[in-house]
């Protein structure tokens, strides 16, 4: 008489353990796409900082082909886009960001980065006019202030370099595109202070170091400036600083400047001894 009462109370135990099992089943499943997220989401910023930039294009090409609905892969293809010098095709992967469910003001202002990167100024203006005035970023007003400096609006390209200035704590950058602004419009003092100041942020900047070279010697200050420099460095700086002579029409110290570049290189300086050579033919 007790067996149909054992039975089901093994039928009900086994059904409970089977319950367990399922549960037991679905979190781990649910464990495992966990790590898998995190795993890939480790491999994304990996393939963004340091893989090869070729490379994550077409990791996450194939991602997006799996995954075609998903926002985050199809922003990581338009950032290593970005990456690896493509600026067209990363400026066509920032649209389909843009125009997905879930996009943000920043992905915006990535659309417009990536269309100046490729020279489309106007479209860049255009993304960046879809951005509320509420969104204040950095790289927001970074970016207004190259699209202002492009339609030589200066009053205003100089407020948006101010506000980016402000912004961040590394302004070495933002800085240097403020002095090569100052620097097209014939300010060269004000270009040579914008320099001067980005290199007391970063002073391994060699493009600032150059730029500062320049602004210095349109004012036809031809010595070197007071900042850290290799010999190398020193060299080619000498060279830059003797070509804006010469167009200036002070050949006599460019020449000597010639002079000093190819003495100073640590190895042969082919550009600055050939133009010697045409100056000593020449004259």
């Amino acid at each position: 008489m007790r067996h149909p009462i054992l039975i089901s109370l093994c039928v009900a135990g086994a059904a409970a353990l089977s319950g367990c099992q399922k549960a037991s089943d679905a979190e781990v499943d649910r464990a495992i796409k966990e790590v898998n997220v995190i795993d890939e989401s480790n491999l994304s910023d990996v393939m963004l900082t340091v893989g090869d930039p070729n490379e994550a294009v077409a990791y996450f090409q194939k991602t997006l082909g799996q995954n075609p609905d998903r926002i985050d892969i199809k922003r990581n293809l338009a950032k290593a886009l970005v990456r690896a010098k493509k600026p067209t095709e990363a400026a066509l992967a920032w649209q389909a960001v843009v125009e997905s469910p879930g996009a943000t003001n920043e992905d915006r202002v990535g659309l417009a980065d990536a269309l100046i990167r490729a020279n489309e100024w106007k479209k860049a203006e255009a993304a960046l006019n879809l951005v509320p005035p509420t969104y204040e970023t950095y790289e927001r007003y970074r970016l207004e202030a190259m699209v202002a400096d492009a339609n030589k609006k200066w009053q205003k390209a100089d407020s948006f370099y101010e506000t980016a200035f402000g912004l961040t704590t590394q302004p070495s950058g933002v800085l240097n595109n403020w002095g090569y602004s100052k620097l097209t419009r014939g300010d060269f003092t004000g270009a040579e202070k914008l320099f001067a100041e980005a290199l007391s942020y970063d002073a391994s900047n060699f493009t600032t170091k150059n730029n500062l070279v320049l602004a210095r010697a349109a004012q036809r200050k031809y010595d070197m400036p007071m900042v850290t420099m290799t010999q190398s460095e020193r060299a080619e700086l000498l060279y830059t600083a003797a070509l804006t002579a010469i167009k200036q029409g002070d050949v006599t110290t460019g020449k000597g400047l010639l002079e000093d570049a190819v003495d100073t290189s640590p190895k042969y300086f082919e550009q600055a001894a050939r133009a010697l050579e045409t100056l000593n033919h020449g004259a």
